[in-house]
Order: C-alpha cells, then structure tokens, then sequence
C-alpha cells in the first residue's frame, strides 16, 4: 500500500467534496472512510484511477451519511450527482483548504490544529505534542474547531498568519518528526508566495529553503542523526541555501521584520559558515534576542540559551536555561550539551537518558542514549 499516494491524494478528494456541497466536517469523515476502504481494497485490486475511485467512494460514504442524519435531509436532491467514472481533472486544493481552515470563527490555535488533523494528516499525538498541551487537550480542540466550521462554505478566506502557522508546523513535522512533508509544505508555501505580497510569507520559505538544505547531512547511513556542528557540510544544498538567503534579504529589505524572517537570519548564519567553528554565535544570539522580544517563546529562549553557551561559555549558557521551566521539550538535551562542554560528564550523562526518555521520535532518542553511552564509557576509564 503506497502510503504516500494516499496522503498526497487527500487534499484535493477533501477539497471536491467540499466544492459539491459537503460541509467540512463531514467531507473529512467521508475522505477517512474512503482511505480506510482503500488499505482494504488496493493491494489486491489497484484502481486505475486512484483519486477517482477515492472520490467516487468518499461521495457515497459521505451521501449515506447524509441521507442517515434527518437534519441534513434537504441534501438528498443531489443524490443522483455522483461523480461519473474515469479519470478526475487535476486541481491541488491544499491551499485553499488551509486558508478554509484558518476561517475568522476559530482562534489562530485551533485553526492550526484543525489544519494539521484534516489536511497536514498528523495525529492528535503529534499535534499535540508541536503545542506543548495533553492529548486529550488537543483532541477537543480538534473536535470545537470541526463544529465550528461544519457549515463554512469553501470560498471563504482565511487568515493569512495562521496559513503560515500551519505551514511552519508542518514543515517541523516532516523535517524532523515520523511523517514526511516537508517537501509538501515547501511547495504550498512557494504557491503562497506567488499569491500573497507578504514579507513574513518570504521569510517562511527562506527559512524552509534553508533548513532544508541541511537535510542530506543530517543522518548517517544508520539512519542516525548527526549534530549540526558534525554535519558535512559538502552535502548542504548550496544552490537552496543562495536561493534561501537572496529571498530573506529581499524580506530584510522591507523593514518589515517578523518571527520567520528572524529565524531565517539564523539559519543563514549556520548555513553561511564554512566550518562549525567559524559560526558567527554572537550575531545568532543577537538574533535570537530579537526572536525574544517578537514572541516571548520558551522554546525560543531554550534555543537562545545554546547559543548564549556557544558564545560566551557554557556557564552563560547553563545561567540563560536556569531561567526556564525544566519541563519544556528538549531542556535535558540542551542542559546535557552545556553541562558536558563545561566538563561536568556524570551531570551530563545522567541528563541525556533523561532527555532520550523524553524524545519525541525514535532517532532522536537513539541519539541521546549514544550520547549518554558515549559519556558512561568515558566515566568508566
């Protein structure tokens, strides 16, 4: 079963669905059922025609639902508008189904999640994790924000902020998460870019351009990560990290400055230094000052405090993170690191198996626990 057919797929089924009637909620139950159905059905009997056998199957499920539910019945007069067979005319709604679900009725939060769910196809799990909240939290969330826009109609614009929000989380997900769609959002956001006269929107695919360069050195054969710092930097994509670079300056150039532009600095940064020790730590911490006073994130001062490490010494560092609540995503990681090059290694140690017990995927948590190993077994001599 090609996975990644599916998923590539779903966008557009949805966005059919929606533009024939089908209120947004019900739609996505529909287009689920219909993946469900073709896990079953596929790998003994592959349609010719995938996405017209998953339109054709999502507007029966959803027009049983409908005719099942007495308060819809005012729907049944198109039940005879089944889509007719053979190939379906390619048209990529995924961006205008994030900008239907980044609609004015919902809080920027909750539109992102619905977007991620329904149309970014991340579980519950991953979501909530990306927003620092409970699972169950999320899936209610999730749940307020389809009932929220069960009876939006597709044309209506959305948010152009939170279409950014939702292509950023996105983009993390798939570039260092279980799911692969950073490529996918990539694309979406250079259709944003085309259509929207934004700075922000340039500063976001910089920064996409950027981390993405990195990505070919960014795992061993093993499959196991490789630090930044220990990244050959021969397998960065330099013509992504120019094209990166020459989009971010034109943003700069604007006097516009936001949040993506900000981190697109730093990335420029990192890609810009030809070995990690040439990296220019003082100008990213300034950044990251910057990055502070534009958001206030934990997670930005959590970054900022390597970077403070790395400039001014672990000390700094360690004296930046003892700031910030020791429950947030990766602060054992980030004290190990400091603890380790200000040469305390049974400190560090200890606090890399607390990280990797904490890591949000496999290769990062197989990543720690080398390190803890690594550390143990120096320790030991």
């Amino acid at each position: 079963m090609n996975e990644a057919l599916l998923r590539s797929l779903t966008p557009s089924v949805l966005g059919i669905l929606v533009r024939r009637g089908a209120d947004f909620a019900a739609a996505e139950d529909a287009v689920q059922d219909a993946l469900v159905e073709a896990v079953r059905v596929w790998p003994a009997d592959p349609p010719r025609d995938p996405k017209g056998w998953l339109v054709t199957v999502a507007w029966r499920r959803f027009l049983d639902a409908t005719r099942a539910d007495t308060a819809r019945r005012r729907r049944e007069d198109i039940v005879d508008e089944e889509p007719a067979p053979g190939p379906t005319p390619a048209v990529d709604d995924t961006l205008q189904l994030y900008f239907l679900c980044a609609h004015p009725s919902l809080t920027p939060s909750s539109a992102v999640a619905l977007t991620l769910r329904a149309v970014g196809g991340l579980t519950t799990r991953q979501i909530a994790q990306a927003y620092l909240v409970p699972e169950a939290t999320m899936a209610q969330r999730i749940s307020r924000a389809k009932r929220t826009v069960s009876h939006v109609r597709f044309e209506t614009p959305g948010d152009v902020a939170t279409v950014l929000r939702v292509l950023y989380l996105v983009f993390n997900e798939g570039y260092s998460g279980d799911v692969d769609l950073a490529a996918e959002a990539i694309r979406l956001t250079r259709q944003l870019a085309a259509r929207v006269d934004h700075p922000e929107v340039a500063g976001l695919l910089a920064l996409m351009l950027l981390h993405h360069a990195r990505r070919a050195a960014r795992t061993a054969p093993d499959g196991s990560l490789v630090p930044l710092a220990e990244q050959d930097r021969n397998r960065w994509d330099t013509a992504s990290i120019a094209e990166g670079v020459q989009i971010l300056q034109a943003a700069l150039a604007r006097d516009r400055l936001g949040e993506f532009q900000a981190q697109a600095a730093i990335a420029a940064l990192h890609g810009d230094a030809p070995r990690a020790e040439e990296t220019d730590w003082v100008q990213i911490v300034e950044w990251y000052d910057e990055l502070v006073r534009l958001t206030d994130s934990p997670v930005v001062r959590l970054n900022r405090a390597v970077a403070v490490g790395e400039a001014d010494g672990p000390r700094a560092g360690l004296a930046a993170l003892g700031t910030l609540d020791d429950s947030l995503p990766r602060h054992a990681a980030v004290a190990a690191y400091l603890h380790e090059r200000d040469g305390d290694l049974a400190t560090a140690a200890r606090l890399y198996v607390e990280a990797a017990r904490k890591a949000p995927n496999l290769a990062e948590r197989d990543h720690l626990t080398r390190q803890a190993a690594r550390l143990n077994a120096r320790g030991g001599r």
